[in-house]
């Protein structure tokens, strides 16, 4: 079995945090390199291999690759959609051409594996709101999901026109109780949590009854792995897998946030990221996902709301 050594991009972030730790688990911590333009998290200190890293530095990236012998790249650097549209120009920018260093030097070294993570953002007013499938009409309206629609087709044409092994998935919004949020517009079912605990109440900036694909980190954490390690002739998707854990409104989260915090109080008061929600599915068919690689989520709303306040009860 050849040793593979892995590099994640981004790993101070929301998603590289956890999924590096789960990486070093799996193949041993002198194998997985953490990198960020970050400071390195306080939870990766001490469990692995570090480097300061620009993946806007083509060279600087290839020489790290060359120099690190590596054989996968987990790109997770990115800006979110509700951050994006603050700066829409920059937001392409490095979410592009840090995807295309990172698929070109992974053809010219030969690289085993790719993972780049792409979005519910991808979808946009005119895809079905409910059930969204995996194939369907895709017209974003933020730069955060133009980019990762482009995105997915960069990956689907490495693929094909070089046999670059590149893999995605479609994350819903990611709640995590480890690392702060990231200015994606799902961010409030992370803030309700700790604003519930420290201030027993919460100002929603979205609608009572916005309801958006969710997952737990745990289970996205897992999808990621299991994604990456299925059998390569499994993949049929080299765009991007639709992913699905459960769907809630702010209304639901607050009633099992109240079973442990009777007290607990919400108010609502909606920004510009309400359009953006607006524009999202409110539940995805991951069929394809499920069939192809056996994905299946372990954690629904009231698991998933238990274990964050026990955590962050901690």
């Amino acid at each position: 079995m050849v040793k593979e050594k892995i590099l994640v991009i981004g790993a101070s972030g929301q998603i590289g945090v956890e999924l590096t730790l789960a990486l070093r688990k799996i193949y041993g911590s002198s194998n997985v390199i953490a990198s960020d333009l970050r400071e390195e998290n306080d939870l990766l200190k001490g469990s692995g291999p570090y480097v300061s890293l620009d993946v806007m530095n083509k060279e600087m990236l290839h020489v790290q690759v060359i120099r690190q012998n590596v054989t996968q790249i987990y790109l997770l650097a990115a800006i979110l959609s509700a951050t994006g549209e603050k700066n829409p120009n920059l937001a392409w920018h490095l979410n592009m051409q840090s995807l295309l260093n990172v698929l070109d030097i992974a053809r010219e070294e030969k690289l085993h594996k790719v993972y780049w993570p792409s979005s519910i953002a991808v979808f946009g007013p005119t895809s079905p709101k409910h059930n969204c499938p995996q194939q369907t009409i895709i017209e974003p309206t933020t730069v955060y999901g133009i980019s990762k629609y482009a995105g997915e087709f960069w990956c689907n044409y490495f693929s094909y026109r070089y046999g670059v092994d590149v893999r995605s998935l479609r994350y819903p919004g990611l709640i995590s109780y480890k690392s702060a949020p990231g200015g994606g517009t799902t961010d409030y079912a992370i803030e309700i949590f700790q604003e519930a605990i420290d201030e027993k109440k919460y100002d929603c900036f979205l609608r009572e009854d916005t309801y958006l694909p969710m997952m737990y980190m745990p289970d996205a954490i897992r999808a990621t792995i299991e994604l990456m390690e299925a059998d390569k002739d499994k993949i049929t998707v080299r765009t991007s897998y639709n992913l699905s854990g459960m769907s809630f409104s702010p209304m639901d989260i607050a009633a099992e946030i109240k079973k442990h915090i009777p007290e607990f109080s919400i108010s609502y008061q909606t920004d510009y990221r309400q359009a953006i929600a607006d524009s999202w599915p409110q539940s995805i068919d991951d069929s394809v996902a499920r069939r192809d690689w056996g994905w299946k989520e372990e954690y629904n709303l009231e698991r998933m709301t238990r274990d964050m306040m026990q955590n962050l009860n901690k």
